[in-house]
């Protein structure tokens, strides 16, 4: 068995990219789009319709197994690599990457990988959508082929032991924060609700809006969870609550803030994610771990989750090391391939700081497959929801196809008798 070939089409994503820096500097919201001039090098407006580059590998059986590069909504935001353009890429896929995989043996997913991270272009490395979208039917290639789950291919290549039961997932809601988070409490999804507070006049001029939406939230986890619900809430506020105080962090205005989040929350746990965005990765560091050394001086009980300038292995490590954060978001587009996803992940293993597998609304299903896997291998402390901003449709892909995974490694109850035969997405 081999691999014969690789075809690359432009497709679309499951979101959007938008221009974050724009949006914090007053971009107005009209309708759904925005109102006003891109800062970021790339954007031809704000918000743009997100793209995919659909990666399809042939093996010599006939095969054909599936991966799409994608990169975040925020592209070129916090260190990340710049805008994603699918047909700039596809010439690359179908040839020097190609010309790199074809005539491999698809079953050795760790050394496949290797020589994928390896590829350069013009000196440097390739975009990250590139290196995660072909490693993900490199994965699949290997499971085909050695009859197995693409998680147990990738916890045999990380040395994990994979999960036995769901990894909790974490819906997100876009601007539609209260209908969007109804929907999550109905279905008892464990950690909600995102919340998108990633302007100014969203989190309140002192952060009253974000204070009223909490316990707007805790009062409808109350009324709509399940019996024995027991939620976390997590929201993104993009550096908000960073411009609002300023530095430094471990103020007591900014600690009396997040007294009141946690108040507002009630006995529900809370985690804040990029409560600053302070321009490096260095600076971020030491104002993440400021704010963390002064919430438990203080006793307030929040857990902070490192965003932005956490993008690469080597930032999950650095914030890690540094233990300036509770949480970090494995930003899966980042990290280039998703064996490197798992590493973070790993490397978190035995720190007071866990991993939470993430990465953004603006992937494909396929995609959102490939990184459950990613999830059960390493036994990840919580999952996106992904693609899209509608919820119900990213918490059901991801949902099921850690369900099924479990069903066929005798984790979990089966609708049928035999195992479900592997599969490009699965």
């Amino acid at each position: 068995m081999q691999i014969e070939s690789v075809r690359a089409t432009p497709g679309v994503s499951g979101f959007y990219t938008d221009d974050q820096l724009a949006i914090k500097r007053g971009a107005r919201e009209d309708g759904f789009a925005y109102a006003g001039e891109p800062l970021t090098d790339g954007f031809e407006s704000v918000r743009q319709a997100g793209e995919a580059l659909l990666v399809d590998l042939e093996l010599s059986d006939g095969t054909v197994v599936r991966g799409d590069c994608a990169a975040v909504q925020y592209s070129g935001a916090g260190g990340r690599d710049p805008l994603f353009r699918a047909a700039k890429y596809a010439p690359l896929v179908e040839g020097a990457v190609a010309d790199a995989l074809v005539g491999r043996d698809p079953s050795d997913f760790g050394e496949n990988a290797a020589v994928l991270e390896g590829l350069r272009q013009d000196g440097s490395r390739l975009h990250t959508a590139v290196r995660y979208g072909v490693s993900q039917p490199l994965l699949a290639a290997a499971a085909r082929t050695r009859v197995t789950t693409m998680t147990d291919v990738l916890a045999d290549v990380l040395g994990a032991e994979p999960a036995t039961e769901p990894v909790p997932v974490f819906g997100q809601s876009g601007d539609d924060r209260r209908r969007n988070a109804e929907k999550m409490l109905l279905k008892g999804v464990p950690v909600l609700p995102h919340g998108l507070f990633n302007s100014p006049p969203k989190l309140g001029p002192e952060g009253e809006n974000l204070i009223a939406y909490l316990e707007w939230l805790r009062e409808r986890a109350g009324e709509l969870g399940p019996e024995g619900y027991e939620p976390r809430f997590h929201i993104d506020v993009y550096g908000t609550i960073g411009e609002l105080f300023g530095a430094p962090f471990d103020s007591d205005a900014i600690v009396e803030y997040f007294a009141d989040l946690e108040a507002a929350a009630g006995s529900i746990p809370l985690q804040i994610e990029g409560p600053m965005d302070v321009g490096t990765r260095e600076d971020q560091i030491r104002a993440m771990a400021e704010l963390r050394d002064g919430l438990s001086s203080a006793g307030v009980e929040v857990d902070i989750v490192a965003d932005e300038w956490c993008n690469t292995l080597a930032d999950v490590q650095a914030f890690v090391d540094a233990g300036a954060a509770d949480l970090v978001q494995v930003k899966t587009p980042d990290l280039g391939g998703v064996h490197r996803s798992g590493e973070a992940v790993r490397y978190c293993e035995g720190t007071d700081t866990h991993a939470y597998l993430g990465g953004t609304c603006n992937e494909t299903d396929v995609s959102a497959r490939a990184c459950a896997h990613v999830a059960l291998a390493t036994d990840a402390a919580q999952v996106l929801a992904k693609p899209g901003m509608g919820f119900d449709e990213g918490y059901m892909i991801v949902e099921n196809e850690m369900r099924r995974t479990l069903a066929r490694r005798g984790h979990a109850p089966s609708a049928s008798s035999n195992p479900e035969e592997v599969t490009a997405d699965d």
